[in-house]
């Protein structure tokens, strides 16, 4: 089990990178049964949900805390990140009780952007958001909402700094920092005339992650004009970003209609289907009234 776990987790890593060169992922199938069953599975393959085995700090190795206090701030940033993908979310638990003193001290070395790259990309959202904390902190931008206020700024004035600003901003705002204003900032660029900046507002909207930036994702992958910042939007609903496995699920029955959408672009519907895939972990082609007799079996549940 343990092997076919590991198995399951690199073809995973490989899928989500693979959609940053703008390729389509293809996601394990699972196999019927029974409903409850079914939802086991679903839950078994994703790994992306709140409702994960709690961890406690008391799960690391004795003597693990002050060792790591022992170290300097770029250690300990690297040495956290590092167990907390080598599956021991019990490290990354311990990430924000560090990174408020990392603001400043902590730079974006090759050796830690590769494993934040990683961390971002993890089954588990307590390492996403560990990472999260350690970009914040390495960028300088402080858990506050003076930190959100300078952020807006950086958007509203600063057009070279607006992409950088806008993946920030709403991963400020998942840290509890105004996320309903981090919201409304993103939202307001969703439709801008800069192909970037939508790309980047996508993006925000992602590691936000709040159960209203599902609708604003949608609307991207439905109408944008724009097929890498429709790409980006599917990519957020089904897999990246800080979305739960249960906000994923609230999109599925949005997307069935846009499966059924004869007017769709097919390229977009081949990113439906996918989406689909992802979310659910069920694997029922291309065929919209198979997608919709499923949800109604399963929603009921």
């Amino acid at each position: 089990m343990a092997a076919a776990l590991r198995i399951a987790r690199i073809i995973r890593r490989v899928s989500i990178a693979a959609s940053v060169l703008g390729a389509l992922i293809v996601f394990a199938l699972i196999q019927p049964g029974t409903v409850r069953a079914a939802w086991a599975k679903i839950a078994s393959i994703m790994r992306i949900e709140s409702e994960v085995p709690p961890v406690a700090l008391n799960d690391l190795p004795a003597g693990f805390v002050e060792q790591i206090d022992a170290l300097p701030p770029q250690q300990q940033a690297e040495v956290l990140m590092q167990r907390s993908i080598d599956h021991s979310p019990a490290a990354a638990l311990l990430v924000p009780r560090y990174s408020k003193a990392w603001l400043g001290k902590v730079s974006l070395s090759p050796e830690l952007t590769g494993v934040l790259g990683t961390a971002l990309n993890e089954d588990d959202l307590r390492v996403r958001a560990a990472a999260i904390e350690v970009y914040l902190a390495a960028n300088k931008v402080p858990k506050t909402p003076r930190g959100a206020t300078q952020l807006s700024h950086v958007i509203d004035t600063n057009p070279a700094g607006r992409p950088w600003a806008l993946w920030m901003l709403g991963a400020l705002g998942n840290r509890g920092i105004e996320p309903d204003k981090a919201f409304a900032k993103l939202v307001n660029y969703l439709h801008d005339s800069d192909e970037q900046t939508r790309y980047w507002t996508v993006e925000g909207l992602a590691q936000l992650g709040t159960d209203g930036t599902v609708d604003p994702l949608l609307d991207a992958f439905r109408n944008d004009s724009s097929a890498e910042v429709r790409q980006r939007a599917a990519s957020s609903l089904a897999r990246t970003g800080m979305l739960s496995g249960r906000q994923r699920l609230n999109a599925v029955p949005s997307l069935i209609e846009m499966a059924e959408d004869p007017a769709l672009d097919p390229s977009a519907k081949i990113w439906v289907f996918q989406a689909l895939a992802d979310i659910t972990g069920e694997r029922l082609g291309h065929d919209p009234t198979e997608w919709r007799d499923w949800w109604f079996t399963h929603r009921q549940h």
